[in-house]
């Protein structure tokens, strides 16, 4: 009921947003893009993020991470793309890096998609000298700069392009809501549980055909690896982008997208290390080499690539209500009634648009928006401007479990969010 119901939404939605963003013409002006790539490799032993119980410093490095973007423009109006091998970017550090790339390149706020793939086998990133550890800090330093760097050059490199999309479907991810024999859950495996496997690929190629760039969005943690690991790594998504780039070519640049994967865990997931067993492929190589493996083969079946593409971009934030704990009550510090949920919004020309959001949204969520987008293809991205926790769906709230019990938002957040996501899509269509 819960999708008829915002079907019945739709028309009422396209009323009240009526006049609030631009709607050029679909095929208006000449679409250009350019892709860039650049090596984001910690040099010093740091301390990694996403377990607590993590203490120590790195311990090697297993394979390299890497910032690419993707930068596209028509008559003006820019949508920078940045998918970077990093964990979060924290509210702190976000601000940041979001104010130095906004005037260095004079775009608007709502042109700007600063993602990370959420791999917890990365440098956590700080600013704060009383609070950061110093390698972080200079690794954070050096990340900013490098961000500069490499949109800068995407931006330099922009050409007449030309466009084709197509979807796929890959097992990687699982629903990590185990129900125990008491009806409790935990964080495990949940087969049956509801997930989103689409593979969303975009191919862009050059006016003479040759292939520049493939972005590419699913819906999964990069997790497989857990805290005994000490190794930095890109993990899932990270190693099925280098496995993608190694296969269509050193001159492609293939930025992946973290989709609503809240409660999506990778089929095998906190594994204490890569093993190294004799005739074992270590299973986060397994998996990103089986995503990869699907994003190629939808690449591939993508035989038509067409001009023109008309640009239009918006941006918001809601104050969705604070969920009241014992642990805000008896927080040093009151904490604000609210929590932001930043909103990007974009699209190009009449069939992709681009939906970035600071929360880990659960998976119900991001697929309910894809049902009720007027876009054939919708890019969920999350980790993305921000940082602002879990999403959970109302449903949830009486199973509880991690994301439950962990969520900043109150129960009835995620309709406002889906709300505003589908009156900002239907005021760009």
């Amino acid at each position: 009921m819960k999708r008829i119901f915002i079907f019945i939404l739709l028309p009422w939605i396209c009323m009240i947003s009526s006049g609030q963003a631009s709607k050029p013409d679909g095929n208006a002006g000449i679409l250009r893009a350019g892709f860039a790539k650049e090596d984001i490799t910690p040099s010093l032993p740091v301390k990694l993020y996403g377990y607590a119980s993590r203490k120590t410093y790195s311990e090697g490095v297993h394979d390299p991470l890497s910032v690419r973007v993707a930068a596209f423009e028509n008559n003006g109006r820019k949508i920078v793309l940045v998918s970077t091998d990093i964990g979060s970017y924290g509210s702190d550090v976000f601000a940041v890096f979001q104010k130095s790339i906004l005037d260095k390149f004079s775009l608007k706020e709502s042109e700007l998609f600063l993602s990370t793939i959420h791999s917890h086998s990365s440098p956590i990133l700080a600013l704060n000298e009383d609070k950061g550890d110093p390698n972080n800090i200079e690794y954070t330093k050096s990340l900013q700069q490098k961000l500069l760097n490499v949109i800068g050059k995407a931006l330099n490199n922009m050409k007449p392009v030309k466009t084709g999309e197509a979807k796929g479907s890959s097992p990687v991810g699982a629903n990590r809501r185990e129900m125990r024999p008491d009806g409790s859950i935990t964080l495990g495996r949940n087969p049956y549980g509801i997930t989103d496997k689409e593979v969303l690929v975009m191919k862009i190629a050059n006016e003479d055909g040759t292939t520049v760039g493939a972005l590419y969005d699913y819906a999964t943690h990069s997790t497989s690896l857990g805290p005994q690991n000490m190794q930095v790594s890109g993990d899932v998504l990270g190693l099925s982008a280098q496995f993608t780039e190694k296969i269509l070519g050193k001159e492609v640049v293939t930025p992946v997208f973290s989709g609503a994967s809240g409660n999506i865990d990778p089929w095998y997931r906190i594994l204490p290390e890569f093993n190294t067993e004799s005739g074992w492929i270590p299973e986060p190589v397994l998996l990103g080499t089986l995503l990869g493996e699907e994003v190629v083969h939808v690449f591939r079946s993508i035989n038509e690539v067409n001009p023109g593409g008309a640009i239009s971009t918006a941006f918001a934030t809601i104050e969705c209500p604070r969920r009241k704990t014992a642990e805000n009550n008896q927080a040093e510090q009151p904490q604000p009634p609210t929590v932001p949920v930043n909103i990007t919004v974009a699209r190009i020309g009449d069939d992709v648009a681009f939906l970035g959001f600071n929360v880990e949204m659960l998976t119900e969520i991001g697929m309910e928006i894809k049902s009720g987008s007027p876009f054939k293809n919708t890019f969920i991205i999350t980790h993305c401007n921000g940082s602002s926790g879990y999403l959970p769906p109302a449903e949830l709230y009486k199973e509880g479990g991690y994301e439950v019990t962990s969520t900043r938002f109150e129960i009835g957040s995620s309709e406002m969010v889906v709300k505003k996501a589908l009156r900002m899509l239907y005021d760009l269509k």
